[in-house]
């Protein structure tokens, strides 16, 4: 029946299956540590000798296991997989973790073990049987070696300086991937529809028809912000990184920067619905200042005085275009 799970409880395996699983287990992680270091090993490559120093730890581990295997069950190793048992522990696809930054990586990699650790310490204190609760003990203290071998390895290969090298790379790209395009587009989106919204508010002094205003022109600018960051450059030259991230960074943030004084038109009083968006505005403005301050490196009361002085102009262009 398709409701009931076609996959074993870990109680149910036998030792020789125990086995087996932890041989796939650590081919696995030996695979996903290698994709690690073959990813960072252009920009991070003290990074990448650590992956593979641990990718040849779990190579060892794994061959230990085989000849246990073929010492106590004979050479024919049974297939299971973790996703064959229900309730083991499960891995982060490559794809999904390699998007989030070297430290996330590291992160990942350090919670790997310790996942193994403690499910292999836990299923041996549930074990009845002596030799199971032995062959489970015995996984867990591989485990923990395996994280006092990272340990060793990371002392090796990142040492302060290569670590603080690595750190500003990661932090540099992390600036040109996601912070500049984001930067840009909340300043497009903050700065370019305050014209037709309040231009629209003082010239029809109608709530919805501004916010409906301000809604089309923040969502037009975001995608029109997001296609060009895109399609600008590919990141192969420039180093920049994605395109499709930075277009993404790009056109929410202006489309936020947008929404961010049309939505005070929801409410149906015009001027109160004005005096919130306008001060909105200037909070806008002032975060705009505040990360060009953290991230770019700007004195921030320059960086205040040029984007302030920049909104209240198109402000009050948009304010007397609409009154007249």
């Amino acid at each position: 029946m398709r409701f009931l799970s076609y996959r074993k409880h870990f109680r149910d395996l036998s030792e020789q299956e125990v086995i087996a699983l932890a041989i796939s287990s650590e081919e696995d992680d030996a695979r996903i540590y290698r994709s690690y270091a073959e990813m960072l090993r252009a920009d991070f490559p003290a990074t990448a000798k650590l992956f593979d120093g641990m990718a040849a730890e779990e190579d060892e581990h794994r061959a230990q296991l085989i000849a246990l295997h073929e010492r106590r069950f004979g050479a024919v190793i049974p297939l299971i997989r973790r996703e064959h048992v229900a309730g083991y522990y499960a891995r982060r696809p490559v794809w999904l973790v390699e998007n989030l930054g070297i430290e996330r990586i590291r992160t990942e990699a350090a919670a790997m073990e310790r996942d193994a650790e403690r499910f292999y310490l836990t299923a041996a204190a549930r074990s009845t049987d002596a030799a199971t609760r032995k062959l489970l003990g015995d996984l867990a203290a591989a485990e923990a070696g395996h994280q006092a071998t990272a340990s060793d390895l990371e002392s090796t290969h990142l040492d302060d300086e290569t670590r603080a090298n690595e750190d500003a790379t990661a932090h540099r790209q992390f600036i040109l991937t996601w912070v500049q395009p984001g930067l840009a587009g909340l300043m497009d989106g903050s700065v370019s529809t305050l014209a037709p919204i309040f231009a629209t508010a003082f010239a029809t002094q109608d709530t919805w028809t501004t916010f409906l205003v301000g809604v089309a022109a923040s969502v037009g600018a975001g995608i029109s912000m997001g296609f060009t960051e895109a399609a600008s450059d590919d990141g192969e030259l420039s180093g920049r990184g994605s395109p499709v991230k930075r277009g993404f960074a790009s056109g929410i943030m202006t489309t936020l920067g947008g929404l961010g004084h049309a939505l005070p038109y929801l409410i149906p009083d015009f001027w109160t619905a004005t005096s919130i968006a306008i001060f909105i505005v200037f909070f806008e403005l002032w975060a705009i200042a505040w990360i060009q301050n953290k991230y770019m490196e700007t004195p921030f009361f320059r960086a205040a005085f040029q984007v302030v002085v920049g909104g209240a102009l198109v402000l009050a262009a948009g304010v007397l275009i609409g009154s007249g």
